[in-house]
């Protein structure tokens, strides 16, 4: 498959950032974590990974400005272009020696994603789409699930853990309830990338989550739509990024999914 030259650069600094990801999972009971807050972890092995990105894309696009997890804002001299990074999608789960976690990598071009890439090192499965050119795994073309019907699907969800900022526990909890009682299944993962990314590959029918940040979906966002989903804040509109949420499958599977969610808030 045919790549763009930035296309490969996202794709070699993900998948080295990636290799020290899995040497550092080897040896995860020597890592250093500090905690930036209750229940939100950041360890030796993040800010590794994100200086490993920045280095190579930086490198390659010296004037583009980035977004990532631990750094925050880094200014390019270029406005219209930004990076958005989270180099270790999957914190807890790593560092409890959980083998779910990614590298998340999406370019934003005067506001419009135009391409992703989420690498799970561990499975060695390359998540990547550019703006109209598809999505794929390994380079072989992917398409979200077809069905039709919430009651038939498996969910994806993230839950507000311990000291989230802007969690509501017993907000969440309704909604849970609703798309349980509506669906075959709901799997929590503990990765939003690549949950995400596996919306787009058909393995999961829909995913939603609240409060998230942009690093968490940027590129995942890319990827479902490129799938041929839908992706949009709970109100059904863009502001996934202002809003701190998002809802995505199909079409179909999509709007019942924000449905469901948004009918666990109505009152009686």
């Amino acid at each position: 498959m045919a790549r763009s030259a930035i296309m490969n650069v996202m794709v070699q600094a993900a998948m080295k950032a990636g290799r020290g990801l899995v040497r550092d999972f080897g040896e995860v009971q020597n890592l250093q974590v500090s905690v930036k807050g209750p229940g939100d972890f950041v360890s030796q092995a993040d800010h590794r990974a994100e200086k490993t990105i920045h280095y190579e894309l930086s490198k390659a696009r010296p004037d583009y400005g980035f977004l990532m997890e631990e750094s925050g804002v880094v200014e390019g001299t270029d406005a219209q272009h930004r990076f958005i990074v989270d180099p270790l999608d999957g914190t807890t789960n790593f560092l409890h020696g959980i083998p779910h976690f990614a590298v998340s990598i999406a370019l934003e071009s005067q506001g419009v994603l135009r391409a992703a890439v989420i690498y799970n090192p561990v499975a060695d499965e390359l998540f990547t789409a550019e703006r109209g050119d598809g999505a794929f795994l390994n380079d072989r073309r992917m398409r979200v699930a077809g069905r039709r019907e919430i009651t038939d699907c498996v969910i994806g969800c993230g839950v507000p853990y311990l000291g989230r900022k802007n969690s509501d526990h017993g907000k969440f909890l309704k909604e849970l309830q609703k798309v349980m009682m509506n669906s075959v299944g709901v799997r929590r993962n503990g990765a939003a990338a690549l949950d995400m990314a596996w919306v787009a590959a058909g393995r999961l029918d829909g995913y939603w989550e609240e409060p998230i940040m942009p690093w968490d979906i940027a590129a995942g966002i890319l990827l479902v739509r490129e799938a041929g989903g839908f992706v949009t804040d709970l109100n059904g509109g863009d502001k996934m990024f202002e809003r701190g949420e998002v809802v995505c499958g199909n079409e179909r599977i999509h709007r019942q999914l924000q449905d469901t969610v948004n009918s666990a808030h109505k009152s009686a």
